[in-house]
């Protein structure tokens, strides 16, 4: 079963970081990783560009509306994901939590469901 990991990150916990504790959370978080590959896991992961560089999107009785950055004001926000293959969401909260970036944000968790056509 595959599950969707949504890391959501305040800026401000990681406003004392050097680029040393910088490095060192990438590379542990690269090397996570590597692990969950070797395990079978991993299937994908991304950071995601800072809110200010996104847009939202809504098309609304035929008409286009962009705005910038997150609709929702909020301190987290979306800071990058995961998808990993688990047998169920407890094995999937449980390698999330040994995620190093697990001890600096908030890590929400859902199954993905096969999305499939229905016949008319």
């Amino acid at each position: 079963m595959r599950f969707l990991c949504l890391v959501h990150v305040d800026e401000a916990d990681f406003a004392h970081f050097t680029p040393a504790d910088d490095a060192a959370l990438i590379n542990s978080t690269l090397d996570y990783d590597e692990e969950l590959r070797r395990r079978g896991h991993f299937v994908l992961a991304s950071p995601i560009e800072p809110v200010e560089k996104g847009v939202t999107v809504r098309v609304r009785n035929g008409r286009l509306s962009k705005t910038d950055g997150p609709f929702a004001e909020t301190k987290e926000h979306l800071g990058g994901f995961l998808i990993i293959e688990a047998k169920d969401l407890e094995e999937a909260a449980a390698l999330m939590a040994n995620d190093p970036m697990a001890a600096y944000a908030t890590i929400e968790i859902h199954a993905l469901r096969p999305l499939e056509r229905i016949p008319l």
